[in-house]
């Protein structure tokens, strides 16, 4: 069947496998269990056709855009001679399909008149799958076997009959089992909700034109996206960035490097020279490290190309094995969703210079995963696992947002009250930070605080972020947003902590975590007054910043800004800095023993 013969069918047969997916995602929204899931929103559904490509990807994560097939491709070479109706797959490996243990992966196989026609599929973060530390999450593991539970490719129902001891061997590994098994559960109603939406969908085209709807939807993804990257700018665009280190070797910076190649129609984009796999649980999987470079992509493209396998033929992602981008045994990769988020920035960074009217400024370093975990003195399980972004790089044509999820991860932030009522813990202070993002023509989104005072006897604490060390970088004459820092009772004893840390912590303590500021794009002294004075009646920017950075001379008492005054100061800024145009990147003062062969010559502002 042929788009041609009938675009109008086709067009409505894509939509509806795009509604499909979606409707799965709601359904786990819906009847999941934990806070992760049904609050932070760290899931994803999707369809894929019986070979395993995906069609088809429900409103969720893009960090999993490249993973679920990798999932799906490593069940059906397992299992591909015996798969049949009532079957579902479980795996969570992140050496035979999987990414890090924490994300399960179920595939349910649907059949249609004695065929397999696709497969329905989720994957959900989950609170805890055993391990070393509460929530199975920690930045300072060494290798995979401290993470939890490792499940390889697995049948978890068997043509309709559920596979018993599986279930006992996940609920003896895990904390809290109900959160588990519930939202597995979550899990299996989205896969059922996926497999009815198909058959009826197929009830409806009827088998052979269904299937060649599928090809078509693919081939019709490759065509938009090789028409899309031919318009791009043939050449080689390279970047690079660090991260702090691996909370094992500290205040060691990790290189990443990447390199995109664009040809025709056709993206290479190549992380060759970037750091050797790490001892902390920084690891990618090569899935992962696709991923990135997907949404990276797709995000300088039009809207209106979908996300399945058509859109993944035409970018090659290299990334050796034995790195940071590609870990192999034993590597730990509990936290490797930091790496991930790290590496689309640094994406940005490359395709910045690529397409400089397309690209924002580097974002806020996330995500950010506060985890804690412990017994009460009853001796019952409590885990709570946090997510959190907040700021965008200033854009070319607009501020950064802020208080908004990072495009990486579409992850929502958890309800205070909801979180004060299910865990022990009292939320503080949750409030955006004056002059914490970097300046800019278009500045970039205001970092957050947010404080925790731990209301239980006692507790695990892990802390997972970056950018303590480095900058969030601004673009073409954006200055740099300010650095995360994490404080143990910051009114009393002060204690600043590594970004990656598990430690115990007492009643009553507090964690103060104050969030990197957002990069800013474009030069500073090229903003409309009248933003800055309204930046700085909102609070986001202090009077003495915005004479200092901006050149805006504004009188607090009467809100306004004095018109010559600023005139004549961005007249003697300018002069000071000597510029005879504006750097590309600004990454403010860099760590000892770390120079970039991308960083401007640093002068007063």
């Amino acid at each position: 069947m042929s788009t041609k013969a009938d675009p109008f069918a086709f067009e409505l047969f894509k939509n509806s496998l795009s509604s499909i997916a979606d409707e799965m995602a709601l359904t786990v929204y819906r009847t999941s269990y934990s806070s992760v899931i049904k609050g932070s929103m760290d899931y994803s559904t999707a369809i894929c056709d019986s070979r395993g490509r995906m069609i088809a990807q429900g409103l969720t994560l893009p960090m999993h855009l490249g993973s679920i097939p990798t999932a799906l491709a490593a069940c059906i070479r397992h299992y591909d001679n015996e798969i049949q109706p009532g079957d579902i797959y479980v795996l969570n490996d992140p050496f035979d399909g999987g990414m890090h243990l924490p994300d399960i992966f179920l595939f349910q196989p649907v059949f249609y008149k004695k065929q397999r026609i696709a497969f329905a599929a989720t994957i959900c973060h989950h609170t805890d799958v055993g391990g070393r530390v509460a929530g199975s999450n920690a930045a300072d593991s060494t290798e995979c076997f401290q993470e939890g539970l490792r499940i390889p490719p697995l049948k978890l129902y068997e043509a309709g009959r559920r596979n018993d001891t599986l279930w006992k061997i996940i609920e003896k590994n895990v904390r809290v089992p109900i959160l588990l098994q519930g939202d597995l559960r979550a899990q299996l109603s989205a896969c059922h909700t996926g497999e009815v939406g198909l058959i009826d969908l197929f009830k409806v085209y009827g088998l052979t034109e269904s299937l060649g709807y599928m090809n078509d939807v693919i081939d019709y993804t490759e065509r938009l996206t090789r028409a899309a990257i031919r318009d791009l700018p043939d050449g080689v665009f390279d970047f690079e960035d660090w991260l702090d280190d691996d909370g094992i070797d500290l205040n060691q910076p990790i290189l990443l490097k990447v390199s995109f190649e664009k040809k025709g129609d056709q993206l290479t984009v190549d992380w060759t020279g970037s750091s050797p796999q790490v001892k902390g649980a920084l690891n990618c999987t090569e899935s992962f490290t696709n991923a990135s470079v997907y949404i990276a992509v797709k995000s300088i493209l039009s809207g209106d190309i979908p996300a399945n396998e058509g859109f993944f033929r035409a970018i090659k992602v290299i990334s050796p094995q034995g790195t940071i981008c590609h870990g192999v045994l034993p590597a730990a990769t509990a936290a490797r969703g930091l790496t991930g988020f790290r590496q689309v920035d640094c994406c940005f960074g490359a395709l910045a210079k690529m397409v400089p009217d397309r690209v924002f400024a580097a974002s806020d370093g996330g995500n950010i995963c506060l985890s804690l975990g412990g017994y009460d003195d009853n001796r019952k399980p409590y885990i709570y696992v946090d997510f959190f972004t907040g700021g965008w790089g200033g854009r070319p044509w607009a501020d950064g947002p802020q208080g908004n999820s990072s495009l990486c991860s579409n992850i929502s932030s958890p309800s205070v009250e909801v979180t004060e009522m299910e865990q022990p813990l009292q939320i503080l202070a949750y409030e955006f930070l004056t002059d914490g993002m970097g300046a800019g023509k278009f500045r970039g989104g205001a970092p957050f605080r947010r404080d925790y005072r731990m209301r239980e006897r006692e507790g695990t604490l892990q802390l997972r972020n970056d950018r303590c060390l480095f900058h969030p970088f601004g673009l073409y004459g954006g200055r740099p947003g300010q650095k995360a820092r994490n404080v143990l009772n910051p009114e009393t004893s002060n204690e600043t902590l590594p970004g990656k840390i598990t430690r115990t912590i007492k009643q009553g303590d507090v964690i103060r975590y104050d969030m990197a500021g957002a990069g800013g794009w474009g030069d500073p002294l090229e903003r409309d007054p009248a933003r800055v004075l309204s930046d700085v009646r909102n609070e986001y920017v202090s009077a003495a910043a915005a004479s200092e950075q901006y050149g805006v001379v504004v009188d607090t008492r009467a809100w306004t800004f004095d018109e010559k005054g600023t005139v004549e100061l961005r007249r003697t800024i300018r002069a000071r800095r000597n510029w005879t145009k504006p750097p590309f990147i600004d990454r403010g003062e860099l760590p000892p023993g770390v120079s970039s062969t991308h960083e401007k010559k640093r002068g007063a502002m």
